[in-house]
């Protein structure tokens, strides 16, 4: 208790938020209005065992693969670590899109939330962006393969999709370059995206409120 006091009277992070926290609810809000809290839950598990399996991992075609056998096998708790990590990742797309459905049912994507709904879509796409740099990472046959194909998704687009490749892949095929493109986009650029979009989600909530249920 004294050091949330002293937290208080040094930096003043509690009572901006007070409101926020004690504002009362819309009447018939119920547990689907808690998915996109348990997709928040689900994103900040996944970051913190991204972060610890970030000290072993090996972004390296050489060395990938190797370094994920390490990390299964032979570290201390490695195996619960990246297992936490996946399926931390597969929860936080499931419940996004559970709560995107909610949405859409309450139909909570009308004026004057149009925007926050804009910023919760994009969160899902990048979401879903980091679960494909991801599947990357562990640099087996099945990983590889299912790059390839991924990647080669990309042709269909018109005018560009050749170029679209090329920039995925760093090159005409999936090889180490791609390996490292997509690790600095699960690591780095995506997470960074995802941590915008959600303060811009989040500061709507706060400003707007909850949608009351229809």
């Amino acid at each position: 208790m004294d050091l949330l006091q002293w937290l208080e009277r040094t930096f003043g992070v509690i009572q901006p938020h007070r409101d926020f926290l004690k504002r009362p609810l819309p009447p018939r809000v119920g547990y689907a209005y808690c998915l996109g809290g348990v997709a928040l839950c689900a994103a900040l598990l996944s970051a913190l065992t991204g972060m610890l399996l970030s000290l072993y991992y090996v972004p390296s075609a050489r060395e990938a693969y190797q370094s994920v056998v390490l990390i299964h096998q032979e570290l201390r708790l490695g195996w619960l670590v990246r297992s936490t990590h996946k399926w931390s990742g597969n929860v936080l797309i499931v419940f996004i899109l559970l709560h995107t459905i909610r949405v859409v049912v309450s139909r909570a994507y009308r004026p004057p939330r149009e925007l926050n709904w804009v910023a919760g879509a994009l969160s899902f796409l990048v979401v879903l962006a980091m679960g494909f740099t991801g599947y990357l990472l562990p640099w087996d046959q099945r990983a590889y393969w299912a790059t390839v194909v991924g990647t080669s998704m990309a042709s269909t687009v018109p005018v560009v999709g050749e170029s679209l490749v090329y920039l995925l892949r760093g090159g005409d095929e999936v090889g180490g370059v791609t390996l490292i493109r997509f690790y600095s986009l699960h690591v780095l650029w995506l997470p960074l995206m995802l941590l915008l979009l959600l303060w811009a989600h989040f500061h709507m909530v706060k400003r707007l409120g909850i949608a009351a249920e229809l």
